[in-house]
């Protein structure tokens, strides 16, 4: 019986023109032993695997396509080059595969499948945003994108201010980056004064910008971040962080 290979999760930059630069050793390593990938767009992944300097012919490599528009009856047909033997490796489209990616299913198959699943080190927008944000990282929420029509945002953005006050916890969620002003001048009109907002911008690039501050600082001066990939982060109990001692009664 033949052995199924292993999945390896390989994070790629978030930007750049140097896109090794963020990525850890085992990738580099790895990399050049695999003929198998999958991908969320085929032309991002030869780019990535081109400027990583991996050895083969991109044009006899097998790239198998997992994007958001691939059904579930499609998944099966992806893992059988690992079901054959054959390591594989997957790349998200921008930093770690099955964050914010639609690697999630096909990896929660392949466990189905006996396949193991070696995740890699490499660079992730929503951790390195909250690592540098100075929000609560014990707790944490992942929202992934808020709502596009108004009301609906509006009332998505005041539960977050909820979530984030009841539970001590810190919001995150993103935007595709032309839609980001329309975002921003939603929680600067729907959010509390106090509530502190970190916009995390052009992670990893030289452009890079983190800055977290309240509500009211943002309305003085709104950044620009049209088209600029952007991490928002919302945290409302901010007497947490100026003075981290319980009040005496």
């Amino acid at each position: 019986m033949t052995m199924p290979g292993k999945l390896y999760l390989i994070p790629v930059s978030l930007g750049g023109e140097d896109a090794t630069a963020m990525l850890g050793t085992a990738v580099l390593r790895i990399l050049p032993g695999l003929r198998h990938f999958i991908a969320e767009h085929p032309k991002s992944a030869r780019q990535f695997l081109k400027a990583a300097g991996y050895p083969h012919a991109l044009a006899s490599t097998d790239i198998q396509t997992l994007s958001e528009h691939t059904s579930a009856a499609e998944l099966p047909q992806l893992l059988l080059p690992l079901l054959a033997g054959n390591d594989c490796g997957m790349l998200s489209e921008a930093g770690c595969p099955a964050i914010a990616d639609p690697g999630a299913a096909l990896v929660r198959l392949a466990h189905g499948q006996g396949i193991r699943v070696v995740p890699l080190v490499g660079p992730s927008s929503i951790l390195l945003a909250l690592m540098a944000s100075g929000m609560n990282g014990q707790r944490f929420t992942f929202h992934g994108y808020l709502p596009v029509e108004k009301e609906a945002r509006k009332k998505k953005l005041l539960e977050l201010e909820r979530q984030s006050d009841q539970q001590d916890a810190t919001q995150i969620f993103i935007e595709a980056p032309y839609r980001n002003p329309a975002l921003l001048q939603a929680v600067l009109e729907t959010c509390d004064t106090a509530t502190l907002l970190c916009l995390a911008t052009d992670l990893t690039l030289e452009s890079e910008s983190v800055l977290t501050q309240t509500v009211e600082a943002w309305k003085k001066k709104p950044p620009e971040i049209n088209r600029r990939p952007t991490v928002f982060l919302l945290y409302c109990r901010a007497r947490n962080l100026s003075d981290p001692s319980p009040t005496s009664s």
